[in-house]
């Protein structure tokens, strides 16, 4: 008889190799995992019809997806304690199960429930994956947050075309059949990841939460304040775009082409901002950013015809470049509970982002859509002096590995 030895973990979490290999299948994970997320939108008149729902109840479907999302520090602290790999590699294949039989929702309760269900695994993956990351990103971690985040970018982008397209050749019951290709990015998942160590903390005394969240509490003040400043932009883009260029005379085709061309910058923004503050420094792209695109947004806001489709890309690249480098940042300031620092950020971020969709929205309704876009340019300005109080921060505030 011959004893078999179990395939030893690789413990990266001193290697300061970018493992590009395993960080594009990570990122594939996320284009596949957001891809379903992106499902309920375009679906979302299925169900109207089909359980007879008001606008309002309608809408609210979409809270039940992003309400767990406020349990993501909590997830993060649970996965500092333990191994990441697991919610990592099972977040496609939960979110895409969920996702895809809502079709067979018999109730609006049922509907609601599955939500909730693909809503606690989309924060779990949130929570972890770009901890993942973090660490197999090595010295070049803004670099490794922009490959996550192009992945986030193209599924949001490629989900909504998926389902429309699938439902043209099948009924929405069938759609359960698309849980397969989460399913199966879950087990490419687990194959390229089960030799790599991925702990929530290195090596030393464990840390407690209160304490972790105790040392937090400056960076994240500072970074709530930015993303506040930042959200009324993102939501007049993201959001509001479409509806400003109807109102403004474009039709429906040339409003969604749009946002296409934002989208797609984002796209290269996202994964240039993060190599970029790699190699120049995390504020000087943060600081880029608060300046280039809320310029790029008044340019647009007096331009018209060619000038004005030519400034699209400029907001999207600008506008989408600076999350990865924030996502470095946490992450960089708290190596020791880097999941719960990420769990931290991301429920201030989706907290934030809801009230100034809301904000942005009356004020358009009070105001017009063109006044509340140039309050949002203008209070993307104030984030500069964030920014400077932000790499003032002492030392002595941040967890460190010592």
């Amino acid at each position: 008889m011959t004893e078999t030895t179990p395939t030893p973990e690789i413990d990266i979490d001193d290697a300061g190799e970018f493992q590009t290999a395993r960080l594009v299948t990570i990122a594939g994970g996320h284009a596949v995992h957001d891809s379903f997320t992106a499902f309920l939108a375009p679906l979302l008149p299925r169900f109207v019809e089909k359980l007879s729902l008001s606008n309002t109840a309608a809408g609210l479907l979409s809270t039940f997806l992003q309400l767990p999302g406020l349990l993501q520090p909590v997830i993060g602290h649970l996965a500092d304690r333990t191994t990441l790999r697991w919610l990592v590699v099972l977040g496609p294949a939960v979110t895409a199960t969920a996702m895809s039989v809502l079709g067979w929702a018999p109730t609006y309760a049922v509907l609601a429930l599955l939500l909730l269900l693909a809503g606690v695994s989309v924060a779990a993956f949130h929570a972890t994956a770009p901890v993942a990351v973090g660490y197999l990103a090595g010295n070049q971690l803004g670099r490794g947050m922009g490959f996550f985040m192009v992945g986030g970018e193209l599924g949001r982008t490629i989900g909504p075309l998926v389902v429309v397209s699938a439902l043209t050749v099948m009924s929405v019951q069938s759609l359960a059949f698309l849980a397969l290709a989460g399913i199966a990015t879950s087990v490419v998942l687990y194959f390229r990841l089960r030799d790599v160590s991925l702990r929530g903390r290195g090596d030393g005394d464990p840390i407690q939460w209160r304490t972790a969240v105790r040392a937090m509490r400056g960076l994240m003040t500072l970074l709530a304040g930015l993303v506040a400043v930042r959200s009324l932009m993102m939501m007049s883009i993201t959001i509001f775009l479409p509806i400003f260029l109807t109102e403004e005379g474009s039709s429906i085709w040339l409003a969604g082409a749009a946002l296409s061309i934002v989208e797609a910058a984002g796209i290269a923004g996202a994964l240039a901002g993060g190599w970029l503050s790699d190699h120049v420094g995390r504020k000087a792209v943060l600081v880029f950013g608060h300046v280039a695109a809320p310029t790029a947004l008044l340019m647009f806001l007096a331009a018209d015809g060619v000038i004005r489709i030519a400034l699209l890309p400029v907001i999207g690249f600008t506008l989408l470049a600076i999350p990865p480098v924030i996502m470095a940042l946490v992450q960089e300031r708290f190596p020791k509970t880097r999941a719960l620092a990420n769990g931290v950020y991301l429920s201030l971020n989706f907290a934030i982002r809801s009230i100034a969709a809301i904000v942005f929205g009356a004020v358009g309704d009070v105001f017009g859509l063109t006044t509340a876009m140039l309050i949002a340019a203008f209070a993307t300005f104030g984030g500069l002096p964030l920014i400077w109080l932000l790499f003032r921060q002492s030392s002595s505030s941040q967890l460190t590995s010592d």
